[in-house]
């Protein structure tokens, strides 16, 4: 992931040109180069239970991952979204009793849990 900085503003940009962060000042700038758990806290997320989603995460407290809160991920139809970076991978609609398995499979196993996975960024395909 490379950054972009522009005065106190920067932009976060992965190996594959895609842009995933704005907006960010120099004090966000070192959760992107270690793994975060990104938890959003807008409006659609917080009414379908996000604040209780992050509160599980920052319960768990492992090793060399950070949780952190965001604005809006833009997938509010899919809420709660979780990141984690910076493998970009995408949970929707994730409830307190997942999280035990995210950070099992996920953050402790390196296995992405595939029946969260959403669906919009990570495409299942078959062959």
């Amino acid at each position: 992931m490379g950054i972009i900085k522009m005065g106190k503003v920067a932009i976060a940009v992965t190996k594959l040109g895609q842009i995933v962060e704005t907006g960010l000042e120099q004090k966000n700038l070192d959760t992107l180069d270690r793994r975060c758990v990104i938890v959003c806290q807008y409006r659609s997320c917080q009414a379908n239970g996000s604040a209780e989603v992050l509160e599980a995460f920052q319960a768990a407290k492992v090793a060399g991952v950070e949780v952190t809160s965001s604005g809006c991920q833009g997938m509010c139809s899919s809420g709660p979204t979780v990141r984690i970076v910076p493998e970009e991978t995408w949970y929707c609609r994730v409830q307190p009793s997942d999280v035990p398995v995210i950070v099992e499979e996920h953050l402790k196993g390196g296995q992405p849990v595939e029946a969260k996975l959403n669906p919009r960024i990570h495409l299942p395909y078959s062959f």
